[in-house]
C-alpha cells in the first residue's frame, strides 16, 4: 500500500467521503486508491482549503467572463442564464478503458447509420422482423419525407453524443444515444482550457490525451459531406437564436471553426438552392450544421407555424444542393424504444457482438413487461421515449405514491411512449463540495464524428449529479460537469 494511503479513510479531506455499492472512480477499496488517482489525490491534499477555494473561484470567474452559461426555462427567475456548474476534480480514465469505449462507440455509430439508411430505403431489418415495423413507424421522429431519399455518402448521423455510465463491476454501458442535435461539447472544450490553467503542472504530469482538435475534426467531417462539385464548400451553423439554452455553444463552435453563425432569417431558398444574406449580396450555402430540430427547420415541410427555419430547405436538401448534419429523421434511432433493439441492430448489420452493452430495458407495449413495471414502479426508472434533459422521467425509489399513480395512468394510456429500466447505482467520482472531497454520481458523453471515417476525441463531457444522492446529471436538473482526462498510457 502507498504510504500516504495508510490512514486514507481518516484524511481530513475525505471526512465526508462515503463509499457504497456503486463503482468508485477514485477508490478501489476503503483505504485503497486506484493507482491512476494517486498523484491527483496527493496534489489536492497538499493544498490548503483556502487555496482550493481560490482556484474554484478562479474557474467560476473564467466561465463567467467567457459567457459560458446555460438557460433553464420554467424557473422562478424567468429563465435567467446561469454559470454551468463546474467541479474542480477531473475524472480520469485509463488508456485501456478508453480503447474499449472507442471501439464500442465506433461499432455503434456505424450500425446506427446502416439502420437509418435501411429503414428509409429497402427496410430489410423490418422485413426480417428484427425491429418491429410499428415501433419504427410510430416513432414521432420518423420522417416519411425521407423515404427513398439518397443521403450524401449514406451518412445520416455525422455528430453523435452517446451517454455512458459505469456499472458496479466497472464496465461502461450505453444509457442512451443522442443522434439529432447533441449538445455539450463546448463545455468539454472549455472545461479543459480552464483545468489546464488552474492545475497546469498536474495536467502535464498526467500526460493527458488532447481534445483541442475537436472543432477542426468537426469542420473536416462537415466538409466531407459537401455536395458534388463544391470543392470549397460554404459551411454555416444554423442556430434557433440567442434565446436558445445552448446559444453559447453555437457561437463558440462557429467561432472556433471559422464559419458563419446564422439563423433562419439569414437564409433564403431560390431554385432549390440555399443562400445566405450578406452585405455583399447572396452567397450560396453548401453544408448546414444545424442545431434546430426537424419540426422547426422548414415550415413548408414540417411545422407550418415555425419561424426558426428556412422555407424550402427540405426541397433544396432533396435536390442534393445542400447537405445537413445531422440528416432529417435521425431521431428515430435515438428513440428510447428503438434503443432496446440496438444490440440486435449491431448483430444484424455487422455480424458482431456489441462491445458496449445496453442497460436492461422494458418495452411497455409488451403486456407482460407492462404488468411487471406497473407492479414495481417504486423500484424502476420510467422514461418518456422522446424526451431528454431529465424531463418526462420517474425515478421510482425517489418518487411519491402520487407520482407513481400519475405515471401508471400515463403508461396505461400510451404504453408506446414509455420504457422502463432498473434503477442503476452508476459510478461515483470525487467532487470538491465545500472544503472536502465527496462522491457524486457521474456519466460520460463522448462525442463521435462520422465523415470520411469515424473519429472520437479522447474523453468527453463528464456530467455530475451535484445534489447529494441524486442520480440526475442534467444541468437543467441541478447537475454540473468536470474535465475528463484520458491517459496516454
Amino acid at each position: 500500500m502507498h504510504p500516504a494511503q495508510a490512514k486514507l479513510s481518516e484524511h481530513a479531506l475525505l471526512k465526508n467521503y462515503l463509499l457504497d455499492r456503486a463503482y468508485d472512480e477514485m477508490f478501489a477499496g476503503p483505504d485503497d486508491l486506484h493507482p491512476h488517482y494517486e498523484p491527483l489525490f496527493e496534489r489536492f491534499s497538499s493544498l490548503p482549503a483556502d487555496e482550493l477555494q481560490r482556484r474554484k473561484h478562479s474557474a467560476e470567474l473564467s466561465f463567467l467572463n467567457q459567457g459560458i452559461t446555460f438557460t433553464v426555462y420554467g424557473r422562478e427567475d424567468g429563465g435567467a442564464e446561469h454559470i454551468f456548474p463546474y467541479d474542480l476534480v477531473p475524472r480520469i480514465i485509463t488508456a485501456a478503458e478508453w480503447a474499449t469505449v472507442e471501439r464500442g462507440l465506433t461499432q455503434r455509430i456505424t450500425a446506427l447509420n446502416l439502420f437509418l439508411r435501411d429503414i428509409y430505403n429497402e427496410g430489410r431489418i423490418l422485413k426480417d422482423g428484427v425491429v418491429p415495423r410499428e415501433t419504427v413507424y410510430s416513432c414521432k421522429h420518423f420522417r416519411r419525407q425521407m423515404v427513398g431519399l439518397q443521403v450524401p455518402r449514406n451518412v445520416y448521423v455525422s455528430i453523435c453524443g452517446t451517454d455512458l455510465i459505469r456499472m458496479e463491476n466497472g464496465e461502461f454501458v450505453v444509457l442512451e444515444d443522442n443522434l439529432r442535435v447533441p449538445s455539450g461539447v463546448s463545455y468539454m472544450l472549455t472545461n479543459r482550457r480552464v483545468m489546464k490553467r488552474i492545475f497546469p503542472q498536474l495536467f502535464r504530469n498526467y500526460n493527458v490525451r488532447p481534445i483541442e482538435q475537436y472543432t477542426q475534426l468537426l469542420l473536416g467531417a462537415l466538409r466531407s459531406l459537401a455536395p458534388e462539385g463544391r470543392p470549397e464548400p460554404n459551411i454555416v451553423l444554423l442556430s434557433p437564436g440567442v434565446f436558445n439554452s445552448a446559444y453559447f455553444e453555437h457561437t463558440y463552435l462557429a467561432r472556433q471553426m471559422g464559419i458563419e453563425l446564422v439563423e433562419g432569417r439569414d437564409l433564403v431558398t431560390h431554385d432549390n438552392v440555399i443562400y445566405m444574406r450578406t452585405t455583399g449580396g447572396l452567397r450560396r450555402v453548401d453544408v448546414i450544421y444545424r442545431r434546430v430540430d426537424d419540426d422547426f427547420i422548414d415550415p413548408m415541410a414540417f411545422r407550418g407555424d415555425s419561424i426558426l427555419g428556412v422555407a424550402g430547405l427540405f426541397n433544396a436538401y432533396r435536390a442534393g444542393n445542400v447537405t445537413l448534419a445531422n440528416a432529417f429523421g435521425t431521431g428515430v434511432a435515438d428513440d428510447k424504444a428503438i434503443y432496446a433493439y440496438v444490440p440486435d441492430i449491431i448483430k444484424y448489420y455487422l455480424g458482431e457482438e456489441p462491445i458496449l452493452q445496453n442497460v436492461k430495458t422494458y418495452l411497455l407495449t409488451d403486456p407482460k413487461s407492462r404488468r411487471h413495471v406497473l407492479q414495481n414502479l417504486d423500484k424502476l426508472v420510467v422514461k418518456a421515449v422522446g424526451e431528454s434533459g431529465g424531463y418526462g422521467m420517474l425515478i421510482g425509489p425517489h418518487s411519491t405514491a402520487a407520482q407513481r399513480e400519475e405515471f401508471a395512468q400515463k403508461i396505461e394510456a400510451d404504453p408506446r411512449n414509455y420504457i422502463a429500466q432498473p434503477t442503476i447505482s452508476f459510478s461515483r467520482a470525487p467532487c470538491l463540495i465545500g472544503d472536502n472531497l465527496e462522491a457524486r454520481h457521474v456519466d460520460l458523453r463522448p462525442y463521435i464524428l462520422y465523415g470520411d471515417k469515424v473519429t472520437i476525441v479522447p474523453g468527453g463531457l463528464t456530467r455530475v449529479a451535484l445534489k447529494q444522492g441524486s442520480l440526475v446529471v442534467n444541468s437543467s436538473q441541478g447537475g454540473g460537469s468536470k474535465d475528463t482526462w484520458v491517459l496516454s498510457q
